[in-house]
């Protein structure tokens, strides 16, 4: 059974029923649950993580809370201010919904990785962030979904850290490299064959 992009999408059988067999059509899926979606008004949530402790459900203060059938979610910064917004796909109550994050701005640091004897975009490695008495981990291992994927960028939210002390990267070749003192607030090229931090400008094509 096909869906359609909006719940008052109208789209016809294909061809003839048999009815014999148990075989049906809804010309408009969500009319089976009685003009709601097919999720019956299971609507989206949002948690806000609270220092890696803890949620917090803020779901009716995002907007994001919608009972249009979603299918995937992907978080990227999509106007580059160091805050990841979201992209929702779903079926019915618009295609493609776009949440722009509004907290607070705090410093952050968005790492893309440029690989050698790795594969070029650097898939599979690990980043250790130290700041402070603090460690971050993170995996570079874009998010696939359905019929979505996350971009290949590492992103670290610093809270009130104006740097990174220590940045440590286990490429997947086995190679393990070290970068200190790397300023927040900015996104940055990491090559597997050099120490050079290059400093990406927002808007602008990563050199491959």
């Amino acid at each position: 059974m096909s869906q359609p992009f909006d719940r008052g999408a109208t789209l016809c059988a294909p061809g003839e029923i048999d009815k014999s067999t148990g075989e049906f059509w809804s010309e408009n899926p969500w009319s089976i649950a009685g003009r709601h979606n097919l999720s019956f008004y299971e609507r989206n949530r949002t948690f806000l993580n609270v220092r890696g402790k803890d949620f917090l459900e803020i779901s009716h203060l995002t907007g994001a809370d919608t009972n249009g059938d979603s299918r995937c979610v992907v978080a990227a910064d999509l106007n580059h201010d160091g805050r990841l917004d979201l992209v929702v796909r779903q079926v019915g109550g618009g295609p493609l919904m776009l949440y722009e994050n509004r907290f607070k701005p705090r410093h952050y640091l968005r790492v893309s990785l440029r690989g050698h004897q790795s594969n070029r975009l650097g898939i599979g490695a690990r980043l250790i962030a130290t700041i402070g008495q603090q460690r971050l981990f993170r995996d570079l291992l874009p998010v696939n979904s359905f019929r979505s994927q996350a971009p290949a960028i590492v992103h670290f939210g610093l809270g009130d850290a104006e740097k990174i002390d220590r940045l440590e990267i286990r490429w997947p070749s086995g190679k393990v490299q070290i970068f200190t003192n790397l300023a927040a607030d900015r996104h940055v090229v990491l090559d597997e064959d050099s120490q050079h931090v290059e400093t990406v400008q927002p808007g602008r094509t990563i050199r491959p």
